[in-house]
């Protein structure tokens, strides 16, 4: 059950993620390909370099490229996410140093870009990530504007009017996902709890179900005997009902290691029937050959049940042989327990063969798969 918890939160997290990235990426496409290209193909006469300006936006752009590529195919950058924010921030610096006075001015393409492309990048890290990454943009842009421009008044007006824009918006964005991540978080952990309320009472009621039908079984030979014995009509004196209640314990002991989980079901129930004898201080034999397949239930208890008969009316001494293939299964029992009667076998394909002489008694279920 934690296995299947386990995936289902994951597969929620990863949901909401690779949400997340989507909606990042068609945003940072829109503003990249479509504003800030739009500025710079309309200011390029203002640029002294212009192919500086186009290398920084392809620069842009095949970072952006290969966040798509990872998005569609569900992958994250890895080892590679560091690499990726290092080159947008190269691209910006060399669109910052080529725009001869025009920094975080309407001209600057890239002071409103490559924010967004390196928030696309570190959007699945935490929010120190993101804050660190918009520090160091703001201040190559800073940088820039102290170095190479005239530091006025307005200049720096404009560019602190820029940066509320320039490191607010993304800013939020990673605060949003941050909050999304523990809201995914929150459903997944609801969802396992869920599933497991869920496990339980099914587990409940399958066991409700096992035990009514356990009890089921034994009214029918069990439930007369236990009430013949209290109401005084049966006495343990007799040598009938001696056996009878033999037969009635090891059906028992049967019926509960049916319930087991073991390797195979078929020789842990008849030793569960041989404790029995064994109780009784009967010396029992249990012997196995060959490989045996799986057997239905109704099948194993057809094929223990002369075995269970004898055991439990045996003086002194049994031998239990279970042979197995996949043609055939027998279980083939030796036993002084005198002449005993076993049912019919309710499973059609299952023959019980009995023969008894001087007190000794040789009983045979065989079972052939498909007949």
């Amino acid at each position: 059950m934690a296995g299947v918890s386990d995936g289902l939160a994951e597969r929620t997290q990863a949901q909401l993620r690779h949400g997340l990235r989507v909606a990042m990426l068609v945003l940072t496409a829109v503003i990249l390909c479509g504003l800030s290209l739009s500025s710079l193909v309309r200011n390029l006469h203002r640029f002294p370099v212009p192919q500086a300006q186009f290398a920084a936006f392809a620069v842009l752009a095949a970072v952006l490229a290969a966040e798509a590529v990872l998005v569609v195919r569900r992958r994250s950058w890895g080892a590679m996410r560091g690499p990726a924010v290092l080159i947008v921030l190269a691209a910006a610096a060399l669109s910052y140093t080529t725009l001869d006075g025009h920094t975080a001015s309407s001209v600057d393409w890239a002071f409103g870009a490559a924010n967004w492309v390196g928030a696309a990048v570190l959007l699945e890290r935490p929010l120190r990530s993101m804050v660190v990454f918009l520090v160091a943009h703001e201040s190559l842009a800073l940088l820039d504007l102290l170095v190479l421009e005239d530091v006025t008044r307005a200049a720096l007006a404009r560019f602190a009017t820029g940066s509320v824009t320039v490191v607010g918006f993304p800013l939020c964005i990673a605060v949003v996902a941050v909050v999304l991540r523990g809201i995914g978080a929150a459903a997944a952990a609801a969802a396992d709890e869920l599933a497991r309320v869920r496990t339980e009472e099914a587990v409940a009621v399958e066991s409700h179900r096992r035990r009514a039908q356990r009890f089921a079984e034994l009214s029918d030979t069990a439930v007369p005997l236990l009430e013949g014995l209290a109401d005084g009509s049966l006495t343990p004196d007799d040598a009938g009902v001696r056996r009878r209640c033999a037969i009635e314990a090891a059906r028992m002991r049967r019926l509960f290691a049916e319930a087991d989980t073991v390797a195979n079901p078929l020789l842990h129930e008849l030793r569960h029937c041989a404790d029995v004898a064994d109780r009784k201080g009967v010396e029992v034999e249990l012997e196995a050959r060959g490989s045996l397949p799986a057997l239905p239930r109704a099948v194993r208890r057809d094929l223990t049940e002369a075995a269970l008969t004898a055991l439990a009316t045996a003086e002194s001494r049994a031998r239990v042989a279970v042979v197995g293939s996949a043609e055939l299964v027998s279980v083939s029992v030796v036993a002084d327990c005198g002449e005993v009667e076993v049912p019919e076998p309710a499973t059609p394909g299952v023959r019980v063969e009995a023969h008894g002489a001087g007190g000794t008694v040789w009983m045979e279920a065989r079972w052939q798969p498909g007949s």
